[in-house]
């Protein structure tokens, strides 16, 4: 997009649109079944209720750094730098692409699953059919983003609809065939379904609320390119709101057209199915066409997100500057190239996994859990320091509780996921050290600080304890 010129510049519907784009992914297309396995009509109210007030508290934050810090814009892992040091800093950046690449491998899994219902061969998509096709997907895309495929921003439109249409339909379509007394009847969890306490419930909810909010950052990359600066704020909050309401009703709807128990045991994408139990086989086409485009579409957005975390952490040099690099078209090359190879060795992985499609989503919300963490702590940090504010010092107040709140959000998230995901999210960690330490070595500067080695002391203690797990079998993916 150019930024020359007013004409190139993005007006409100614009850029709530690009909120709305970047919101609304393959999730909400499995939010149905995940949600029905787990908790009944209340325990998600209150799910929905816990991850609209924290992810609200997050998009505020980035918000607030966009404003008082405009000149730390290499990426949202740039604020843990400036507020934790330089490894930290790193592990973000890390933390961050990680999430990218498996969230990467997440949408293979779906498309897998997706075919999955016509194909048997699929199976739920971690089968070998799965994989191999998934594997030539994976570097097809790969060649043809190398030639420059990210200029055509014409497939972003086509995605956003494929997206948006089937949603919009299943939702009329369950108001339609809506039943109060079978909603009354799951409301406190379906008589059918095991026992479980309402804390657990909720819990066992809140990383596919992660999942389904990732992107909610991505508002304030647009602040540069909007007509009116105040438009960026409105379109957040307009963006979030009516994807929160679009997520809400695609969650709950289904709970008044079957029993939980039915919902719990739809494959995914299970708005298929529950669209299928109410109209029929054309329910489940209709759906799965909608999500192998929007997951596709998806696919290359997201790729190149993962090319563009790794190139603005080297040009900042918290990578190696090799990742720095890019081709004749202006594609960082050599970033896309170790994202694929990640990628496609995640992908591979699958093929142990007893629930790939859950345990890749979980992995995705977890990892990227902590650059939240860490930019909502920077936002507390900044607060309480003043930096930014002299102009509007009254605002401090206001900011720091929202900040505080943001890291609360983010913290119950951690405990939410369990330790194995904790300890998962740091075994990967210890070996992504080694391109810190090679871009340190390049720079010839201190490998560590004293803050620093700490950090990483922690960090490998609590790889080998999940390395130990892995083995032994007392955590299994």
């Amino acid at each position: 997009m150019s930024q020359n010129g007013n004409s190139q510049k993005l007006t409100l519907l614009a850029l709530t649109g690009m909120v709305v784009g970047s919101m609304v992914g393959a999730g909400i297309f499995n939010l149905p079944g995940r949600f029905g396995s787990a908790t009944g009509p209340f325990g998600a109210l209150i799910a929905w209720a816990i991850a609209g007030t924290g992810m609200y508290m997050l998009a505020r934050v980035f918000q607030a750094l966009a404003e008082r810090k405009p000149d730390i814009d290499a990426g949202v892992f740039a604020y843990a730098k400036a507020g934790f040091g330089d490894y930290m800093g790193f592990l973000s950046a890390f933390g961050y692409w990680l999430g990218s690449c498996l969230g990467n491998v997440f949408y293979w899994v779906l498309i897998g699953s997706t075919l999955g219902a016509f194909f048997p061969v699929f199976g739920g998509g971690n089968t070998l059919t799965a994989i191999l096709v998934s594997l030539a997907g994976i570097w097809t895309f790969h060649f043809l983003i190398l030639r420059g495929v990210e200029q055509a921003a014409f497939i972003n439109s086509v995605v956003t609809v494929a997206k948006i249409v089937p949603i919009i339909v299943a939702i009329i379509a369950f108001i339609i065939f809506f039943n109060y007394a079978q909603f009354a009847d799951n409301f406190f969890g379906g008589a059918d379904m095991p026992e479980k306490p309402l804390w657990a419930q909720v819990r066992d909810t809140m990383l596919i609320t992660v999942f389904v909010f990732l992107g909610i950052e991505g508002a304030s990359v647009y602040s540069r390119f909007a007509k009116t600066r105040a438009d960026v704020g409105r379109a957040t909050i307009l963006g979030f709101v009516g994807v929160t309401g679009l997520m809400v009703a695609i969650t709950l709807l289904p709970y008044g057209v079957m029993p939980q128990s039915s919902i719990a045991g739809l494959r995914q994408p299970s708005l298929a199915g529950a669209l299928e139990a109410i109209a029929g086989p054309w329910g489940t086409i209709f759906i799965s066409v909608g999500v192998l485009i929007s997951v596709l579409g998806a696919y290359l957005a997201w790729s190149l997100i993962c090319a563009e975390v790794l190139f603005a952490a080297a040009k900042s040099k918290d990578m190696p500057k090799m990742f720095a690099l890019q081709n004749s078209n202006r594609v960082p090359a050599n970033a896309l190239w170790l994202t694929n190879i990640v990628v496609s060795l995640f992908v591979i992985s699958t093929y142990w996994s007893r629930d790939a499609f859950n345990f890749m989503l979980d992995m995705t919300s977890v990892t990227t859990l902590l650059p939240y963490l860490l930019v909502a702590g920077y936002g507390v940090l900044l607060a309480r320091s003043g930096e930014g504010y002299e102009a509007v010092p009254q605002e401090r107040g206001r900011d720091q509780v929202i900040a505080w709140l943001a890291v609360l959000y983010t913290i119950v998230m951690f405990v939410a996921a369990g330790l194995k995901y904790t300890l998962l999210v740091t075994l990967l960690f210890l070996p992504g050290t080694i391109l810190y330490l090679w871009a340190r070595r390049e720079q010839n500067i201190e490998l560590f600080s004293r803050r620093d080695l700490a950090i990483f002391a922690v960090t490998a203690v609590a790889a080998v304890i999940g390395l130990i797990g892995l083995l032994s079998g007392t955590i299994t993916p």
